[in-house]
């Protein structure tokens, strides 16, 4: 598959719809990290996280034939809000399945930009196996959360964006969900910047795509127990696996209370709001403080759409999670 191919044209796609996010430097954060800190605010999307260049990109290419079936999908939340945004630009009637525990910011922006809501599950994995069995019934375009190559190339556009502003960028930190923006990151930086280092974090209580990547496998985890919901899966993907699995270097877990504290780190040192995998980067970039001292390294503020229990609780409770 020619990568780059698809990802150029993803950037041409989307361009009409979506401008560059900002790329912002902190010396705050540089002086709590010790390196030279640079922010890409995917926070500053029109769905307040990067998905949505993915959705415009794979909705914006269907046949007309596809759109007539409408699209469904399983997400936590952004993945969600990308499809539902797009199915909107485009005129396509979009369904998105939800867990119970569903982000209650996150599920009124699906609904406002006029998705089909059904709630099913106790976690994200229990919702994505009951919407392949739906899409089937319904006859719609199934969506799968990754294994989309327009979804991948769509969301490696902000590294095209990154390179541009800042070429000389050393490190790049992006959070692992179901692995779309770190599969796009790494395949950008080996065919436009080998030496771009770039690095993956989940959190620990969510390491499936971890845990696949150190073992060359998929591997499936018991649970995915985190507050993070944009990394909270118990099962890898094949798609994005086999691309971390040539490309990624490196890959970093971090505990709950570290991405709490990058939480109020970001609120503190940038006045920015994270949610929970928004502010894994910085979390893993904290924690990789020795590595990375003196360089120049971009951390993907992947979203920010926090919901208000988990900002209150990250506020006031010295122990929330």
């Amino acid at each position: 598959m020619d990568w780059m191919k698809l990802i150029w044209e993803a950037r041409r796609r989307i361009a009409p719809y979506l401008q560059p996010t900002p790329l912002y430097s902190y010396p705050l954060l540089s002086d709590l990290v010790g390196a030279e800190i640079h922010v890409k605010h995917e926070n500053h999307q029109p769905t307040g996280a990067f998905k949505v260049r993915g959705g415009i990109n794979l909705i914006g290419s269907m046949p007309e034939q596809e759109k007539a079936l409408g699209v469904i999908t399983a997400s936590t939340g952004n993945h969600g809000q990308s499809i539902a945004y797009a199915s909107r630009l485009f005129g396509v009637r979009s369904v998105i399945g939800v867990p119970e525990n569903c982000n209650p910011s996150k599920l009124a922006a699906m609904k406002s930009w006029g998705a089909e809501i059904v709630i099913h599950g106790s976690d994200f994995d229990e919702t994505r196996e009951y919407v392949e069995r739906l899409a089937a019934e319904r006859g719609m375009r199934y969506i799968h959360p990754a294994n989309e190559p327009l979804l991948i190339a769509g969301v490696a556009t902000i590294a095209l964006e990154v390179l541009e502003e800042l070429p000389e960028a050393e490190v790049l930190i992006c959070p692992v969900g179901g692995g779309s923006s770190c599969a796009g990151a790494t395949l950008v930086a080996q065919a436009l910047k080998p030496s771009l280092h770039v690095i993956g974090v989940q959190a620990a209580r969510a390491s499936s795509a971890y845990e696949s990547w150190r073992e060359k496998r998929l591997v499936t985890t018991g649970s995915a127990d985190t507050f993070a919901e944009g990394v909270q899966t118990r099962v890898a993907f094949e798609m994005t696996q086999q691309i971390l699995w040539e490309n990624l270097k490196q890959f970093v877990l971090v505990e709950e209370e570290e991405m709490r504290q990058a939480i109020l780190q970001y609120l503190e040192k940038a006045r920015v709001l994270a949610e929970g995998a928004g502010a894994a980067p910085l979390a893993a970039a904290t924690k990789c403080a020795q590595e990375i001292r003196g360089k120049k390294v971009v951390l993907y503020m992947s979203g920010g759409n926090v919901s208000r229990d988990h900002l209150v609780r990250a506020l006031t409770d010295p122990h929330p999670w």
